[in-house]
């Protein structure tokens, strides 16, 4: 089976994300959607109300597990005996950070990690984005899957 770990805080799931999530689909019998857990990160969104939003977007998705966990992503994935990390690139910054994470997972694991490039009319939207949007009243609708409402 190939199961894939996508790794994330998802403060909150952007369309962006679920585009990455809808075409790795097609790569992966299945796919965890890993809400990471950082004590030190002050979110918008509560642990709960993340994981409602995603789990209510993928709800009719059987590929599709949501999980939360804290410490290394690498070791969440041995865990759960998933054997690639998905993740996203919307820019050539995303590469260079993602591509160094990447080395250290694979030094430090068998795992592999597979990128996928945002669709064109998704590559600007982030969490930090929709954030802003939604602190300062703006529409924010039309950057978050319908789940993802406050």
């Amino acid at each position: 089976m190939r199961r894939a770990v996508f790794p994330g805080s998802f403060d909150p799931i952007t369309l962006g994300h679920y585009d990455i999530i809808a075409r790795g689909l097609t790569l992966f019998d299945e796919i965890i959607l890993a809400i990471g857990v950082n004590s030190e990160k002050k979110y918008m969104f509560s642990l709960e109300q993340r994981k409602n939003f995603i789990e209510e977007a993928f709800k009719d998705e059987p590929k599709i597990k949501v999980m939360t966990y804290k410490g290394l992503t690498v070791d969440f994935c041995k865990q759960q005996k998933a054997n690639f990390i998905l993740r996203g690139l919307r820019n050539p910054a995303d590469f260079e950070f993602e591509k160094a994470i990447a080395h250290t997972n694979r030094k430090m694991s068998e795992i592999e990690t597979v990128f996928l490039l945002t669709s064109s009319g998704k590559s600007y939207i982030s969490s930090s984005i929709v954030r802003d949007v939604i602190r300062h009243g703006g529409d924010y609708t039309g950057l978050v899957p319908d789940t993802v409402r406050i």
